[in-house]
């Protein structure tokens, strides 16, 4: 007699399946266990793509997705279709983590006058507004400052929900490894949203 189908067989019996990552924008800092993914052929890289093209991969593909440091690096027309792409890869009841530069934290130490704040050297700035202003905008990679209300309304015009704050290296998700990537704790602001 042969065995069941898959299908048939009790839920309780089945193997889990292993949940699906996404490191979109891993850069050099690919991670065993994720889907890397970089617009650049770099090693440990799994998946090449440009998000403004499109992800090579199906819909409802993953049960997460950490873009830590990426999204403040589009345009800002490409922040809300690049944000539909991710929602379309998550499975429902997916969840996305976002850490962003955050502009209020920057604003707030430039108001202080908290040079110290700032990851950019006296030989490339000294004064805390030209810091701030070459943090911002991190020598011209950074296209588009976020902050909260930013990043929050853009995730709810891509269909997001249950978009909120998080800390660094917490995740409100069942997926304690999402926040694993999080990095830059001092300018980083870190949300999470689901599909």
């Amino acid at each position: 007699m042969g065995s069941l189908p898959a299908t048939d067989v009790p839920a309780t019996t089945r193997a889990r399946k292993a949940a699906v990552g996404i490191n979109l924008g891993c850069g050099p800092l690919a991670r065993a266990g994720w889907i890397n993914c970089d617009w650049r052929d770099l090693p440990g890289v799994d998946l090449i793509c440009d998000i403004t093209r499109g992800i090579a991969l199906a819909e409802d593909h993953a049960d997460f997705i950490a873009a830590i440091h990426f999204l403040q690096d589009l345009a800002y027309p490409q922040i809300v279709p690049a944000l539909l792409e991710l929602r379309r890869v998550l499975k429902p009841g997916g969840v996305l983590r976002l850490a962003v530069p955050d502009l209020d934290n920057a604003i707030r130490a430039y108001l202080d006058h908290d040079a110290g704040y700032f990851y950019v050297p006296d030989q490339h700035a000294r004064s805390v507004g030209a810091k701030m202003v070459a943090q911002i905008i991190w020598y011209g990679s950074v296209r588009t400052p976020c902050n909260f209300e930013f990043v929050e309304e853009s995730l709810a015009c891509a269909g997001f929900r249950d978009i909120k704050r998080c800390a660094f290296g917490v995740t409100r998700s069942k997926y304690p490894v999402l926040a694993s990537l999080d990095n830059r704790e001092r300018e980083s602001l870190f949300v999470e949203a689901a599909k």
